[in-house]
């Protein structure tokens, strides 16, 4: 079997079985083709069966030398190779794990980057003071984001239908389509209220979604990255620094900072929507690293 067949019918097996979103199908195609790159660039074969070891540590090690890629991302590469060697196993398509031995490289732990409280507030009174033609969209997109914690993806996915005005709650799809279902903060309301009267009849329907581009297409991920980036510089914050996956660190440490006495990590896993409580316990070192500052900043001499 050619390693492409093999990778095809992975990426079906993940799609279909597995339900995993279109973009995390297409990092996994994304990484999975340069490993393929890599073989027609040094003659290897394209077997399945051919492929060993000490050819994915060639290609690991052109990749971190050549290519500088960082210790992350070369992480994120070999994950998939293993999901990739342990499918073909299961489906009996190799008789040995070409990732045998091969572990994850080292990663240094970074805390996660997020806005002070201050910071926030600023980007907030930008949103509330904006007059443009799509300052209401924005103003709710962003703070939704904010109180929420929801993924870029999750947000630009929602369509009307998930949002219940009743109890003020909101479906959100995940990775892999798991369902959770939010709690909306109460400055939302009204917000979501102005926003949804200033929208044609048909594009509240149930099943149309609820943010648009200028072209009144569905806003995509990319889009919404862009207009975020914008608005952080018109708001006098720095957009190199921050990005929106940023605001949901923001989201999650402001939570637990502001609010301990309300708040356990457990819940913030399932707000988040972590399938591993290890990954949302990051978040109890950034407010462990802020009692670190406080005891340093202590004047005792």
């Amino acid at each position: 079997m050619l390693l492409s067949q093999a990778i095809d019918e992975f990426l079906l097996y993940l799609q279909i079985e597995r339900n995993y979103s279109q973009n995390t199908l297409d990092s996994y195609e994304y990484d999975l083709k340069t490993l393929q790159d890599f073989l027609v660039r040094h003659n290897r074969s394209l077997q399945l069966d051919d492929l060993i070891p000490s050819i994915i540590r060639r290609y690991i090690q052109e990749m971190v030398q050549k290519y500088e890629l960082k210790p992350r991302t070369m992480a994120r590469k070999i994950s998939c190779l293993k999901s990739l060697s342990r499918y073909c196993l299961k489906e009996r398509f190799i008789a040995a794990d070409f990732m045998a031995g091969i572990e994850t490289l080292k990663q240094d732990k970074k805390l996660p980057v997020y806005m002070s409280l201050s910071e926030l507030k600023k980007l907030f009174h930008f949103l509330e003071q904006n007059q443009g033609r799509f300052a209401l969209r924005n103003h709710l997109m962003f703070k939704l984001l904010a109180s929420t914690g929801m993924r870029r993806q999750e947000l630009v996915d929602l369509t009307w239908q998930q949002v219940n005005f009743d109890n003020m709650t909101i479906k959100v799809f995940g990775k892999g389509k798991k369902e959770r279902l939010l709690p909306l903060h109460p400055i939302i309301h009204q917000l979501f209220m102005d926003y949804r009267d200033s929208l044609l009849s048909y594009q509240i329907h149930p099943e149309e979604p609820i943010f648009r581009n200028k072209n009144g297409d569905q806003l995509n991920a990319r889009g919404l990255h862009k207009i975020f980036k914008e608005t952080l510089e018109k708001a006098g914050l720095p957009p190199k620094r921050f990005s929106l996956h940023h605001l949901r660190h923001t989201f999650a440490t402001l939570l637990l900072q502001e609010n301990k006495e309300n708040i356990d990590i457990r819940t913030l896993q399932e707000l988040l929507g972590h399938e591993s409580l290890a990954t949302t316990s990051v978040y109890t070192h950034v407010d462990f690293e802020q009692k670190r500052k406080a005891i340093n900043s202590f004047k005792l001499e």
